[in-house]
């Protein structure tokens, strides 16, 4: 199988991106990627507009696009991503480094929003794409992978995983469940 390169969190014009859904989608096709994750923020009023739902269902890629949407943890006001394939769905701890967290600290946070029901299972190792090697502890309990959290075009190529996996969304979500992935970054 070959890898398959993308990113698990970016956003739209729904939310508090620069590009359409179908314009973030081009970009990542330009990019040569393989499969994106559209996860713009819950707290979002746009996203329950059927016009959000329509874009999405009318987008055509040879990318496989997972849904997703980055909610908002309210005890903690801290971010986690949750992708979504056709069985499979994959909670991710969003971007502790804005948080200002040390590795201790998001632990305890990934254990209280587990606590919650919320099965976080892989933590950011970046920052809008930027790494961040203090999250890239082996003693973080779940996998760690590199997103762009893309807003904007500085964001857009940034870091991503690449996984060896079948192209298509449960797949992608079990390899990186399973820690068969490996991170990469764009040199500056």
């Amino acid at each position: 199988m070959p890898l398959l390169r993308g990113n698990l969190h970016a956003h739209t014009t729904f939310s508090d991106g620069v590009r359409s859904p179908a314009l973030l989608v081009r970009e990542y096709e330009a990019l040569g990627y393989d499969f994106l994750a559209i996860t713009d923020h819950e707290d979002h009023q746009n996203l329950v507009e059927p016009a959000y739902r329509r874009a999405l269902d009318a987008l055509e890629s040879d990318l496989v696009l997972l849904r997703g949407i980055e909610l908002n943890f309210a005890p903690l006001s801290q971010h986690v991503g949750r992708l979504v394939g056709e069985r499979e769905t994959l909670y991710v701890l969003n971007h502790p480094a804005r948080y200002k967290l040390s590795v201790a600290e998001t632990i305890g946070r990934i254990e209280m929003i587990r606590r919650a029901g919320w099965p976080v299972e892989a933590v950011e190792v970046t920052d809008t794409g930027l790494y961040r090697p203090l999250y890239d502890s082996p003693d973080m309990p779940v996998v760690r992978i590199a997103t762009d959290d893309a807003h904007r075009p500085p964001h857009f190529g940034r870091a991503w995983v690449e996984v060896e996996a079948s192209r298509d969304a449960d797949s992608i979500i079990r390899a990186i469940r399973a820690g068969d992935f490996r991170i990469g970054f764009a040199r500056p």
